[in-house]
């Protein structure tokens, strides 16, 4: 992440908040702050701005103690842990603490959640919320080799179907090829790794399409 000015932490204030950056007024929850960093992580990075209000009106931080409880939600309220990188702003005399979030390309960042269960978090648009259990999959199958590229029923129906649609969701997929939650899951989720197709999320669930640059008619030569 580049670094940045004074006005570039102003124009990113005025900006308000998006799917790369947070506002928090002050900070008196670890967790929703590991929650944070975690969605930021699994996402696209980004970073929180602390002491700024959600209208980006600027109110500073007011002591060290927002640091620290930063500090405790990356070791404590987040696995694997992590070191953000942090950088203090002086804007019309008052502190604003940046808190940078890099993207993670390997690791999956687990937080708590209300029920302190351990779950991933994902940043969509403005907001934090737990990753779906099949993206949480295919997160986990891209760590891993030898994925073999089958030729079946349900993954014929699939391709052919997102050809003249254009896009499909685990429900939809299940009905038309007549497959199970563990088969859908599956095989959407290798399609995903071998880039076959690809995701958006859309209403907080995953849209699946195919890759423009996957040819579905060399995929069918025999």
């Amino acid at each position: 992440m580049q670094s940045r000015t004074e006005k570039n932490i102003i124009d990113l204030i005025r900006n308000g908040e998006n799917l790369y950056t947070d506002f928090k007024f002050e900070i008196s929850d670890s967790r929703k702050i590991a929650r944070s960093i975690s969605a930021f992580a699994n996402t696209d990075g980004g970073r929180l701005l602390v002491g700024v209000k959600d209208n980006g009106k600027i109110a500073g931080i007011r002591t060290e103690e927002e640091y620290y409880m930063i500090q405790g939600a990356s070791s404590l309220y987040l696995k694997p842990k992590m070191q953000p990188g942090y950088k203090n702003w002086k804007i019309n005399g008052l502190t604003v603490l940046e808190v940078i979030v890099e993207k993670s390309d390997n690791q999956i960042y687990y937080a708590q959640n209300e029920s302190r269960t351990w779950k991933p978090y994902i940043r969509i648009h403005d907001q934090n919320h737990i990753a779906p259990p099949l993206l949480e999959k295919i997160w986990k199958k891209k760590n891993k080799k030898g994925i073999l590229l089958r030729y079946s029923i349900a993954e014929s129906n699939l391709l052919h179907y997102l050809e003249k649609n254009k896009e499909t969701n685990r429900e939809q997929f299940k009905k038309f090829a007549l497959v199970s939650d563990n088969e859908a899951d599956e095989i959407l989720s290798d399609l995903t790794v071998l880039k076959v197709i690809d995701y958006k999320i859309s209403n907080d669930q995953l849209v699946f399409i195919l890759n423009p640059l996957f040819n579905i008619n060399q995929y069918f030569e025999k």
